[in-house]
């Protein structure tokens, strides 16, 4: 007794998976990418179906599970007389199973890629005589044919014509698409021969050792359950899809909502044009906006049930529902326009100079969560006070989701009158840590050159104060005030620096740097 197993696993008819695509019983999630296996590919794993090699295992998905529901889409090259609600999906085996539907069960032909990346259409053959040779390569019996069958040289001369039956059988070259329906054109190729034979004999040892091992072969075939819950089918897809592009939640989400006919993708692109109009947004991404989403949607569920959690990690994400998102993006997107000018009023214009662009999520779900009362200037100085202590306490490298749950109903009571957030108590910044503030990419060193503006700092080159006309208009940016080579020289030569108490270690540190216009 397997109790709790999720899945099942049994060879079954390649035969019969091929006849269930061409009938929409088996289809992909929407979230898949597209078929991409080019030529070479393709016959070579039709020779290692004519060898009964292992083509290796597939991964289907029941369906029926109404908190799994994804938009499907048919297998390249099906066509359906009407819409049909698939009875599995294709986790993983798409490249495999599209090219052996498109090779082996249709006629029209395939729609490939050759050595070189360009678009070509294919129709696949078996050279019979070559296929039984004892000592052959079957790979090279394999035979790809252009869409009219036609070979061409590259003068567009013909050299060999295989575009009618007739052809076909006088060359010997077998239509791999007619391989789980031969009769007819073994009947028609023996007429044609005058039922020689040798030459009905070499069909009948080519139909016993190689037709019948298209017709015999069996795929291992995992199954999960349709009770497997979303991550798990999530984190599965990402194990065996190694091969191809990673899965983000927001295709996963992306495919879910579609189930309810709404497109998140083309939802995103609008709200994205948007937020990036304004510089300092322009390192949101999807992923980041359903995670202040879902972070927003767990805070109001905790409201109405004090037994919740707060939470916006990947499994809690993956849980959003489409009335989840509808109910909370809009209010996510307007409070990331907010904290934009609370950054503009810290003096940073640019996600180039953000210290942490992740600290972005929090920070708009608790603008969300204070609505009308961010505009306050004791709560705008508690957020305020919050934000530079998360930067300078370095705090969000990394375990982010969970600080992201704490901050959320922390700074809210801290708002409230209660105590400081976490991220305030457990910010520390040594001195010693100025000299280490080497790198643009340290979160600490950004928050420093930012005060630096913030507190009065000057373009250094002009003494002008940096505004944020001065800014975009001039490219701001950080440079040595000493010049390195400067420093360099004085340093080998004993004199000046060292005496200063600066030495190597300073040059190219925080210390030694300041906003200066791109002029000087």
């Amino acid at each position: 007794m397997n109790v709790g197993k999720t899945y099942d696993t049994s060879p079954e008819p390649l035969q019969d998976l091929l006849k269930r695509i061409s009938e929409g019983k088996i289809q992909l999630p929407d979230f898949q990418r597209g078929w991409i296996w080019d030529d070479d590919h393709i016959r070579s794993l039709l020779a290692s179906l004519s060898l009964s090699y292992p083509i290796g295992a597939v991964m289907l998905l029941e369906t029926g599970n109404p908190q799994v529901r994804f938009k499907p889409r048919t297998v390249e090259g099906v066509e359906l007389r009407e819409a049909q609600d698939p009875e599995r999906l294709i986790l993983d085996g798409q490249q495999r199973l599209t090219s052996l539907f498109q090779a082996l069960y249709v006629e029209t032909p395939v729609n490939t890629w050759d050595s070189r990346k360009k678009r070509i259409r294919r129709h696949y053959y078996i050279n019979i005589s070559k296929s039984l040779a004892a000592n052959g390569d079957r790979e090279e019996a394999i035979v790809a044919l252009p869409e009219d069958r036609i070979i061409r040289s590259f003068r567009n001369e013909v050299l060999n014509d295989y575009s009618t039956p007739e052809k076909e059988y006088e060359a010997g070259l077998f239509p791999l698409y007619r391989i789980f329906s031969c009769s007819e054109w073994r009947r028609e190729h023996n007429r044609f021969w005058n039922h020689r034979p040798e030459k009905v004999e070499q069909f009948d040892n080519f139909e016993e050792e190689i037709i019948k091992r298209f017709e015999q072969y069996q795929v291992p075939v995992i199954v999960l359950k349709k009770q497997t819950p979303k991550v798990a089918v999530c984190q599965v897809f990402e194990k065996v899809n190694t091969g191809g592009v990673s899965l983000t939640v927001f295709e996963l989400l992306t495919a879910t909502f579609a189930a309810d006919d709404f497109n998140l993708r083309d939802d995103w692109q609008v709200r994205e044009r948007e937020l990036h109009k304004i510089p300092v947004l322009r390192g949101i991404d999807s992923t980041g906006f359903l995670q202040a989403v879902t972070l927003l949607t767990s805070w109001h569920k905790k409201k109405d049930n004090p037994e919740a959690g707060i939470s916006c990690k990947r499994k809690d994400v993956l849980a959003l529902t489409l009335q989840n998102y509808k109910a909370h993006a809009d209010s996510i997107a307007a409070a990331m326009k907010k904290a934009a000018k609370l950054l503009h009023a810290q003096r940073i214009y640019s996600d180039h100079d953000l210290p942490y662009n992740t600290q972005l999520i929090p920070l708009s779900a608790i603008i969300a969560a204070l609505a009308e009362r961010t505009d306050n200037d004791a709560v705008r100085s508690i957020l305020t006070r919050w934000y530079w202590c998360g930067v300078f306490g370095e705090l969000y490298g990394s375990a982010i989701e969970t600080r992201f749950a704490k901050d959320l109903p922390e700074v809210l009571a801290a708002i409230e009158g209660g105590d400081d957030p976490g991220t305030v108590a457990d910010a520390n910044f040594a001195q010693s840590r100025l000299r280490g503030l080497r790198s643009r990419n340290s979160a600490a060193y950004k928050g420093l050159s930012v005060l630096l503006l913030r507190d009065g700092g000057r373009d250094f080159r002009t003494g002008e104060p940096i505004d944020t006309q001065i800014y975009f208009d001039e490219s701001i940016d950080i440079h040595h005030i000493f010049p390195r080579n400067w420093c360099k020289d004085r340093t080998n030569q004993q004199l000046g620096l060292d005496r200063l108490g600066v030495g190597r270690s300073v040059i190219d540190c925080i210390i030694n740097k300041t906003p200066p216009t791109s002029g000087l």
